[in-house]
């Protein structure tokens, strides 16, 4: 079994045998950990291992793990708070996470599955129901990830939300964009999620319009459909004026590609993640990046990106 210390060289079980899947037991009993690190070795998985909430978060950070086994009571970081947080940073959010309890109240198995939790196992843990239960979540997260990368290849602004108004899933558009309105300040997000909420409530019909409040830009959501009893399926749009990136292109004489890089660059991504929303290569933004700095005459993102602000927000 790796350690803390060694968890990122995963531990390698029988080439015949190897899934290819990867899972991170979080649980501060030493004896646990064995437990599960046995059971899934012979089942063939890689495992990873951490002690406390806190060493999770950062593994999962650093390794994306394809499912995590999280014990519902640790001290410090819990397990509930635990996955608030995973469940909260859009990298992570789509890894299904099972909760290991000792307690058996059903108050304590709601709050973990309200917390993001896809299942719950009692302890002790016996061993053929935690790889049926494992099994029938990692076939689930594989058919969703699927589906989710077709439709991030499309450059939609798409987002699924539940019941509450939680989102569980978006397109690295839709984060872009409700970033650039502080959608994605905590605050903001549960008045959003709340706004969202009573608008469900309603069901509206499919194409239909509302208008969110409280952001710095004016947008909207269109209701797509519901995709089961919890899960909708919704559309983010620009509900106001002329697109930052028109505005970029009118005033500062660029092409449509350049004001578009030039808009992110103003909202503070790298050419990595502006690659991801356009659809394009990092290589390619930087050359568009370049063109930018050559027609505003500077020489670094931050004087770039200044000009662009005070462009689009001549007041502020």
């Amino acid at each position: 079994m790796k350690t803390c210390d060694d968890t990122a060289t995963r531990s390698q079980p029988a080439a015949d045998t190897h899934t290819g899947d990867i899972v991170l037991v979080v649980d501060d009993s030493p004896d646990t950990l064995s437990l599960i690190n046995d059971i899934l070795e012979q089942a063939g998985i890689d495992v990873l291992v951490a002690l406390d909430g806190s060493q999770a978060l950062n593994i999962a950070r650093r390794l994306r793990p394809d499912m995590i086994l999280l014990d519902a009571v640790m001290p410090g970081l819990d397990g509930f708070e635990t996955c608030r947080l995973l469940k909260a940073d859009p990298e992570l959010a789509s890894i299904p996470v099972i909760f290991m309890t000792g307690l058996t109240e059903s108050e304590s198995i709601v709050r973990g599955l309200e917390s993001g939790g896809v299942d719950y196992l009692t302890k002790p843990i016996q061993p053929s129901e935690l790889l049926a239960r494992m099994k029938v979540h990692l076939s689930n997260a594989r058919l969703t990830s699927s589906a989710h990368q077709a439709l991030d290849s499309t450059g939609q602004f798409l987002f699924t939300v539940d019941t509450e108004g939680r989102m569980h899933w978006a397109t690295p558009q839709t984060y872009a964009l409700l970033s650039s309105a502080g959608g994605l300040e905590p605050d903001t997000q549960a008045q959003v999620a709340e706004h969202l909420q009573v608008w469900l409530s309603r069901n509206p019909d499919g194409g239909q319009k509302l208008k969110l409040e409280g952001l710095r830009k004016p947008l909207a959501v269109v209701f797509i459909e519901q995709r089961d009893a919890t899960m909708f399926l919704l559309k983010l749009v620009d509900d106001g004026g002329p697109a930052g990136e028109d505005i970029l292109r009118e005033k500062l004489s660029l092409t449509k590609r350049e004001s578009e890089v030039l808009f992110w660059i103003a909202n503070g991504k790298t050419n990595r993640e502006i690659g991801e929303i356009l659809s394009v290569s990092p290589r390619t933004v930087n050359k568009h990046l370049e063109g930018v700095f050559s027609k505003l005459g500077v020489e670094n993102r931050t004087a770039a990106a200044g000009i662009a602000i005070r462009a689009i927000n001549p007041d502020s």
